[in-house]
Parts: structure tokens; sequence; C-alpha cells
């Protein structure tokens, strides 16, 4: 038999900020003089986003906004809903404002990026007609999940993570308005480092260790029995979203930037986040041939092993393979000779016509094409003077002068550059 609904709010709800003075956190943006204050201020809403991680008070943010404006609050949430509850947004806002009260609307769009582009579109015309203030809440970056025309439209709000001071207030707080028993210190870090910046996952956690405190008649939250209840930590992540594509970028910055440690610091938080070591091992594989090349060679080919190691051994022991070959990028010689010559071949053959191939380079394998000079005057390079046939031409006609390749002044490609100078010289002499 189901266990009948609480009659309680969830901690969450029951904490949340009734007035400014309360919120915790992002005073950069609600701290005197700062831009949000000022617009709850001025007595005048505008439309806006509020873009930032889960549990850091985007929510709270448009409610308070909602009630120092004493503006109707409608909420959409993107996941769930579509283009039938903001026809019923538009209605109830034409309701409010023809109504005896002319109230204001703020309608607030939870998880805005959710919403396709002509889901977003339908906002537009009401939000340019005054009808309603448009609130949109989003975890991902609004410059591509916004269309341009809205949000053109919105001021953007960037909402931090809450930092360890604002999390340790929350927990002071949560002790003073519920019936928690009392935490140990150490515990209290350990829970804001589970929490990882967000107020809502501290909180349903808080919640949580409660009841099973009752259930076990515990007094105390220590550090050793909130880790048999928590089992093991692992920090908030979204593998899809923002936060993954910007910790992939540091840890390819930091191998390009010849940091082992941190190299090996961002390798780490992506496994610790649940990144799918698979994955991290195509992206080593493309550092290795991007940002090292033919400064040294070898390092493509650990890339290549480390990724056949993990998939022989697994995690966890496949990935000190993965972490040996982070290190190894980071400390080797780094030219990007390779990956820009590459990009200049590919640019140059999209916009070039198709220049004919050298007769003398032409296959022939027929009579015909023989009597039709394929092949003719073409000098078999090892049958030349070291191997090389100098003055012989290769690329097409007119662009006989053309670069791609320009070897660094590092690791092996120091050696690649001085045979390349010195086959150029033989050319010369030649011509």
């Amino acid at each position: 038999m189901a266990s009948p609904p609480s009659k309680h709010p969830p901690l969450a709800e029951l904490l949340r900020p009734q007035t400014l003075g309360e919120v915790i956190g992002q005073q950069h943006l609600l701290g005197e003089g700062m831009a949000l204050r000022l617009a709850f201020e001025s007595g005048q809403p505008h439309s806006c986003i509020l873009w930032g991680p889960p549990g850091v008070g985007k929510t709270t943010i448009a409610r308070l906004m909602a009630s120092a404006f004493d503006a109707q609050f409608i909420t959409i949430s993107a996941v769930l809903g579509g283009i039938k509850d903001i026809r019923e947004a538009v209605e109830q806002a034409l309701l409010a404002r023809d109504g005896l009260e002319h109230r204001r609307t703020i309608v607030f769009v939870d998880e805005v990026h959710r919403f396709n582009k002509s889901q977003q579109d339908a906002f537009l015309p009401h939000v340019e007609s005054g009808l309603f203030t448009f609130i949109g809440a989003t975890t991902e970056n609004p410059s591509f999940e916004v269309n341009s025309a809205l949000l053109s439209r919105a001021a953007v709000y960037v909402l931090q993570p809450l930092d360890s001071e604002n999390l340790k207030q929350i927990v002071v707080r949560a002790q003073l308005e519920s019936a928690l028993p009392a935490i140990e210190d150490i515990a209290i870090d350990r829970l804001i480092a589970y929490a990882d910046g967000d107020a809502r996952r501290l909180l349903n956690t808080l919640e949580t260790l409660a009841v099973a405190a009752v259930q076990e008649k515990v007094v105390e939250i220590t550090d050793v029995w909130l880790l048999k209840v928590l089992g093991e930590r692992m920090r908030r992540y979204d593998k899809g979203g923002e936060q993954f594509y910007d910790t992939i970028s540091a840890l390819h910055k930091s191998v390009r930037g010849s940091d082992p440690d941190a190299s090996l610091y961002w390798f780490v938080r992506m496994l610790d986040g649940g990144a799918d070591p698979r994955y991290m091992a195509r992206r080593l594989i493309r550092m290795a041939a991007e940002d090292i090349g033919l400064a040294d060679p070898r390092a493509l080919r650990l890339a290549l092993d480390a990724a056949d190691v993990y998939e022989r051994l697994g995690s966890p022991e496949g990935e000190l393979a993965l972490a040996e070959c982070v290190i190894y990028l980071a400390v080797a010689p780094k030219s990007n000779a390779v990956y820009k010559a590459f990009n200049e071949a590919k640019a140059l053959v999209k916009k070039d016509g198709t220049r004919p191939v050298p007769m003398h380079l032409r296959n022939a394998p027929t009579k015909l094409m023989k009597e039709l000079d394929y092949g003719r005057g073409y000098r078999y390079a090892h049958d030349e003077e070291g191997g090389f046939a100098a003055g012989e031409q290769y690329l097409p006609d007119g662009l006989t002068d053309m670069q791609f390749y320009r070897p660094v002044e590092r690791g092996l490609e120091i050696r690649i550059g001085e045979k390349l100078r010195e086959l150029k010289d033989s050319n010369k002499k030649k011509i």
C-alpha cells in the first residue's frame, strides 16, 4: 500500500526566500546597485533570461519579481508544456490586463531551451505588445539555445553556482527552520562538496538525511553515517550540457598549453562526473593529431594504444592508461602544422576549380592511354639519386608554388623542416 502524501512541503520549498533580502548568493546581480536589484527597484519589469546551473535561484528570482510588481505569475515548463500552454497563458494575461485590477502578468518559462523555434516564436508578439513580461530560465547557453529574435528582446543575467559559504548559510537556515539533527562539521563540509553549488540538491539531501535519522534514531549526523547513507559521492554533471563542453574544452586547452597537472585534473573531473571513458579516449586521439602532430608522431600511437587498453581492461583499471596518455600529450612538443595544412588544402579545393592531373602523373594501364601520353616523362623517385627526383612537378599547373605544410621548430618537426629545406634547395638547383 502506498504511503499517504506528506502534509509538509519539501524543505526546498519551505526555505524558498520570500524577499530579496533572504536570497543567498548572486550578489553580483542582487547586491546594492547591481543590475537585477536596480530592475526590482525601478518599478518596471522587463523581459529577461536567467542563465545558470540548477539550484542557484532562477525560479526564486522570477517569483520575487512577480511579487515585487504585484503581477500575476504564470509558470510554463518547457519540458512538459507546448503551444497550448502558451495560448492559455496569453488568455490569462488578457483577462488580468482587461479586468478590474488591470494586473501585470509575468510568464515564467522553466528550461526554455527545451522549446523549439516555433514555440519560442509564439512569445514574440506578446512580448513586443507588452501583454506580459517574459522570463526564461535555462541551464544552457542562450546564445545557442534561444532564438535570436527572442534573445534580442530580453536581458540575459548569468547566475553563478553557490559557493561554500552560501551553502553553509543554507544549512544553518535549514537547521533553524526544520527538525534537523545536529551535523558534524566534517559532515557539513562533505554535504557542501556533494551539493556542488546546487542549493536544491543540498536541501533535498538534508531532507533525506533527516528522515533517515528519525528512522535510525540518530541524534547527530556524523561523517561516517553520512557516507553510509549517501553511498559513493558523485558530483553534479550534465553529460550533454554546457558544463560538459566547458570541461572538455578546459582539458583540451590544458593539454595544448603543456600543463600536465591541469590536464590530469580536468580529465579526472570528467571521469568523476560520469563522462564515458571511450569518449575521452576519442578526444585524446583527436588532441594527438591536432595539437602534437608530427612534432611527436608517437603521441597518436600512444593515444590509440590507450584506447585499446581501456577496451581490454574497462573501468577503473583501463582509466590509468588514459591518464598516462593525458600526461604524455601534455608534455609532448606541440605542432598544429598538419592541422593547419589540412584545413588550408580543404579550403583551396573547396573554392578552386577541378584542375587536371599533370600528364606525367597519370596512370597508363592501356595502350590507348600510353598513346595519349599518359604517364610520359614520369621519373621514378627510387631510381634517382638520394631517392628524390629533384625538380619534378607533383602539383597541378598553376599551383606549383603552393605550400600547405609548414613544420614548426619543435620536436621531430625540426628535423622534418631541415629535410624539406634540403629538398627545396635540390629542386632549385635542378631548375
